[in-house]
């Protein structure tokens, strides 16, 4: 799809199913409704061939992943990721290590424009795994995974630690980061075989003084890179926002207003120095500042913020954002994010001005094109 072209197709992921919308004749309608009453935690619009992707908590029947080859009229179950015997995650209360199973796919996307078939999903507990043929196998990649510093990671808002952000360099797929709640940014430059921790300049403010700047507990909710410029990074952490211009190895606060904490932001696919966030009000709380849903957006690599609200309530809102819950499209000018609350909203310019294209939605868990 061109650059400068909106698009006019959106998959919004739900706490009962997946709903795909399309734009016409002026508005936004269900085109069709995929899983209805299944628990959709991920999807993902494959750009290079179409393929769509969807990921689904199933509860007692676990985790699984199915695939479509004609834009969601039909469904195939393909493998999902799947942890060893010998896998073993941390319990942080002082107990042997214990076996590591799949709890969640938090994170799926495609592999470089170069590497048809290859995909990578982030998951609970902290493994991040890689299929070569269209997620019909997957495989542990071990050089993350072997870490030391994994078995120091833990859970943020789930028990266990995940993967919820996979960053895949497009000058150079084998340059990948990820950002793992609790556990910090990691990157990759030779296809995930070894890794680096890159959090210099993050702080965790939960934690004791003496660890305040440790890398391997640092708690990103979400990280994307901007696509025309990918070494520019922007981080929603749990108690700040960071920016990176040098592909993670650096990292500086923003102060957004009109509060720091969050979970999604997303960047302008060609402009670095625009990015948006849905702040709110942190921990036990989670809801909008002052009961006003707003959406702010900088300009300028975050040296000044508008606080946009035109469209949006202002009064006895308690929508909450997650993770993946906000996207653009590769225009720059389309957004929509989806709440807690299953209100879906949009903009046609960069985020003025907001419109309710759906308010009777499930709790929504993640929004994107495609």
């Amino acid at each position: 799809m061109s650059a400068n072209i909106k698009s006019d197709h959106l998959l919004v992921s739900t706490r009962k199913g997946l709903f795909a919308l399309a734009r016409a004749d002026g508005a936004w309608i269900i085109e069709s409704v995929s899983f209805l009453g299944d628990n959709v935690t991920r999807t993902l619009a494959d750009a290079r061939d179409g393929t769509r992707y969807a990921a689904l908590n199933l509860g007692h029947f676990g985790v699984k992943l199915h695939r479509s080859d004609d834009r969601g009229k039909s469904w195939q179950e393909i493998a999902a990721p799947a942890y060893a015997a010998d896998d073993k995650v941390a319990t942080g209360d002082g107990k042997e290590p214990a076996p590591a199973k799949l709890q969640l796919l938090w994170e799926l996307v495609a592999g470089g424009a170069n590497e048809p078939g290859v995909l990578w999903a982030g998951t609970i507990p902290g493994g991040l795994f890689r299929s070569a043929d269209r997620g019909a196998s997957w495989q542990i990649v071990k050089g993350l995974w072997d870490r030391p510093e994994r078995m120091q990671w833990f859970g943020g808002g789930y028990d266990a630690p995940g993967i919820h952000s996979v960053c895949v360099d497009p000058r150079d797929a084998r340059t990948l980061r990820v950002a793992v709640s609790c556990g910090g940014v990691w990157q990759s430059r030779d296809g995930g075989a070894t890794w680096n921790v890159t959090t210099h300049g993050m702080f965790a403010a939960y934690m004791p003084p003496e660890r305040r700047e440790d890398p391997a507990i640092q708690d990103p909710h979400r990280m994307v890179q901007c696509a025309a410029a990918p070494d520019h990074l922007w981080v929603q952490h749990h108690n700040g926002v960071f920016r990176s211009v040098d592909g993670g190895l650096r990292w500086s606060e923003i102060q957004v207003p009109p509060s720091v904490f969050g979970f999604a932001v997303a960047v302008h696919p060609r402009d670095p120095n625009i990015a948006w966030f849905v702040p709110a009000v942190k921990d036990e709380k989670r809801v909008p500042v002052d009961g006003k849903l707003v959406v702010a957006r900088t300009r300028d690599g975050g040296a000044s913020f508008e606080v946009l609200r035109e469209g949006l309530p202002q009064r006895d809102a308690y929508d909450l954002v997650y993770r993946h819950g906000l996207a653009i499209d590769t225009s720059g000018e389309r957004l929509a994010f989806g709440s807690t609350t299953g209100n879906l909203w949009l903009s046609e310019n960069a985020g003025e001005r907001w419109q309710l294209v759906n308010g009777n939605l499930p709790p929504i868990h993640a929004v994107s094109f495609g």
